[in-house]
């Protein structure tokens, strides 16, 4: 239970983080790629919320990797089209691939407690 409660609290600071990013997006991007940036963390959040809920945990803990996948790309964009400088890219990035790893790690706990079964 302790390793799902620090993987949303740095689901959390990420997105605490992210918003300080999204401030340096250009206005004519506050309505496109900030917003479904946004929608992407909240999207995570809310998975990794729903998923520690679940009894039912890998198909919930799925979601949550999607999710992380999508906003893996929004961030990656947002450097390739220099709305983000690269060092906040990095660590914005380090923040997400961490996180990525815990649900990786929480998943495969998951699995051997089902035994394999979804």
């Amino acid at each position: 239970m302790g390793n799902e409660l620090k993987i949303l609290q740095k689901t959390y600071d990420m997105i605490q983080y992210g918003y300080i990013c999204l401030r340096q997006y250009p206005k004519s991007e506050r309505h496109t790629l900030a917003a479904e940036t946004k929608l992407a963390m909240f999207k995570l959040l809310e998975a990794i919320i729903t998923a520690n809920k679940h009894y039912y945990k890998i198909k919930a803990i799925q979601v949550a990797d999607v999710q992380l996948n999508i906003l893996h790309y929004y961030v990656r964009l947002a450097k390739d089209l220099q709305f983000l400088p690269v060092k906040k890219y990095e660590n914005w990035s380090k923040m997400s691939s961490e996180i990525g790893r815990m649900i990786g790690g929480w998943l495969k706990s998951a699995r051997q407690i089902s035994g394999g079964r979804p």
